[in-house]
Parts: structure tokens; C-alpha cells; sequence
């Protein structure tokens, strides 16, 4: 029986991801913010087949207290194989631009949480010599974009720590995988106007992530053709680079 660990377990992704695994009979702990939808997802990985479903609150802004949440949320002493950190948020670029509280707040949520809590699980799973830590990033982080830049700098903190750590804890048995999901038709997107070529449904992103983890990719893109189009985007020289406005 597979242990898994969701952080952000009421996300659209992170929910697909949860929905694949309970076929196969996983055992989940699920944090999130919101009690009510947690126990709704829980019920229904249950009834998918998981072989069990344990709920408890998260705050990911009060990231000092996550090794205690860790400790609370695996009180029966069982480090997850599997730790899948999906929590995170779309900020409002022009409030953070006008309002630099706004911008710590989101640099919080969106990157010093998910450091903050990956830090804990991977001195668990370090301890035990195994295990997988799945974070969700995005291709944002790949380059600073005029559209995103704060939302592209909290993802782009988040993958480079995943690579250090990566290497770090390369030969101790604990893997980690960063995922960068393009755009993808979640409610956290909707109204944004994107264009529909490129959106991808939760569905597909979470069937990409799962094939990822059982291989034991180091990063996954997802779907495949951002890893082509954020290559070129890398590639294309500063001075036009900032002329397009992308």
C-alpha cells in the first residue's frame, strides 16, 4: 500500500492526481485550507477505492508551525513514499506591483511555504531513506515575464530550491521532481482570457504528473510542448524580449 501526502489537496490538479491513485488503492493524507471540501475529497477518493482518507487543516502562510502540522498529520508514525505539494495561488500582478505587502504575502504563499514545508519532509523522508516529493511549480519560473513577474519569481525560488535539493539528497534514497504545468483550465485561471490552444484540462496535467512520478522524472512539463516553448522564450534575446511584453 502506497502512502501518499497531498498539501493543497482541494486544488483541481493535485484532486486528479488523488483520483488516479485511489484506483489504485493508495492510503492519503490530505491538508488544505478548507475542512469542508477536504472531507468531500476524502469521501470521494473512498469511494474510487483508496484505501483510506485523513483530513487536516493547513495554513501554509504559517509556515514555522508546518513541522508540527507534519508531525500531527502522520501521528501514526509513517513517513508518506509519496508527498505531493500542490498548494498555491494566482496573485493580482497589479496589486503587488502598487502594494509591496501584497507581494510578500504572495512570495509567501507561493514560495516560501512550499520551501518551508519541503525542508521538513525531506529531513522525514532522509531519515528513512526513501521516499518521492512531488512540487508543483510552473513554467512562469522558467523566465521573468512583464505579465507575471511575481508570480514567475515565487516559482522560479521554488524550482531552483527542488534542484538543490534534488542533488543534495541524490544517493540517500528520497527523490525529488519538480512539475511545470503550463496553462491549465482550473478556477484559479478562469476569466483570464487565455488562449484555448494551449490550456490544458486538469485531467490530462494529473495523468502527465502521475506517469512522471512512476518513472522518477527529475522535471516534468506538462503538457510536453512547454518545455519546447519555454526554450525558445529562454533563448530569445533581452532586448527584444522586453519589447514583447509577454
Amino acid at each position: 500500500m502506497t502512502r501518499i501526502l497531498i498539501v493543497g489537496a482541494t486544488s483541481h490538479i493535485a484532486g486528479q492526481c488523488a483520483r488516479i491513485w485511489a484506483e489504485r488503492g493508495a492510503d492519503f493524507v490530505l491538508l488544505g485550507r478548507n475542512p469542508e471540501r477536504l472531507a468531500a475529497v476524502a469521501s470521494d477518493l473512498i469511494a474510487r477505492g483508496a484505501a483510506s482518507a485523513t483530513c487536516q487543516p493547513f495554513d501554509a502562510g504559517s509556515f514555522a508551525t508546518h513541522p508540527d502540522i507534519i508531525a500531527a498529520a502522520l501521528s501514526a508514525g509513517h513517513t508518506p513514499d509519496l508527498a505531493l505539494i500542490a498548494h498555491g495561488e494566482l496573485p493580482d500582478e497589479a496589486a503587488c506591483d502598487e502594494d509591496p505587502a501584497s507581494a510578500v504575502r504572495q512570495l509567501t504563499t507561493n514560495a516560501t511555504s512550499t520551501i518551508a514545508l519541503v525542508s521538513a519532509l525531506a529531513s522525514r523522508m532522509k531519515s528513512k531513506g526513501a521516499g518521492t516529493i512531488a512540487v508543483i511549480s510552473s513554467v512562469a519560473g522558467d523566465r521573468g515575464r512583464a505579465t507575471n513577474a511575481h508570480y514567475g519569481a515565487a516559482k522560479a525560488a521554488v524550482s531552483t530550491f527542488c534542484d538543490g535539493l534534488r542533488a543534495r539528497l541524490h544517493g540517500t534514497g528520497v527523490h525529488v521532481i519538480t512539475i511545470k504545468p503550463g496553462m491549465v483550465a482550473t478556477p484559479m485561471t478562469a476569466g483570464l482570457n487565455l488562449p484555448e490552444i494551449l490550456l490544458a484540462t486538469p485531467e490530462r496535467v494529473a495523468r502527465d504528473i502521475c506517469r512522471g512520478i512512476d518513472r522518477r522524472r527529475a522535471v516534468i512539463y506538462t503538457p510536453w510542448f512547454w518545455r519546447w516553448i519555454m526554450l525558445v522564450i529562454r533563448l530569445i534575446p533581452e532586448p527584444l524580449f522586453v519589447r514583447l511584453r509577454l
